[in-house]
């Protein structure tokens, strides 16, 4: 599977199959939190929401790139990535694309 975040495949001719999305929701962990706000006293980055983050934009990902492949595209183009609080405390990844065949 092919993810781009241009509206194209370098070679290739597109036929437009379905938008496509993936989302995560994930919580912070008591034990990071604890740990991030005394890092927070100091300054620097709070590895442990970082890497959490990471984690989030990665299941989403996945989870977009299994709707496509049930759709059976070769390719997600015009790939977007965006994030918002759900509660205090968790945060949404949401990752929207448009799953393509190559012509």
């Amino acid at each position: 599977m092919i993810l781009v975040n241009t509206d194209f495949v370098t070679g290739k001719t597109v036929n437009t199959i379905s938008i496509v999305k993936g989302s995560m929701i994930q919580s912070k962990h008591v034990g990071r939190d604890i740990m991030s706000s005394l890092k927070s006293l100091v300054g620097g980055e709070l590895t442990s929401y970082s890497e959490m983050i990471n984690e989030a934009r990665a299941n989403a990902t996945k989870r977009m790139v299994e709707e496509a492949e049930k759709l059976n595209a070769d390719a997600i183009i015009n790939i977007r990535y965006s994030s918002s609080a759900v509660t205090q405390g968790a945060a949404e990844i949401l990752v929207v694309g448009t799953a393509v065949n190559f012509i």
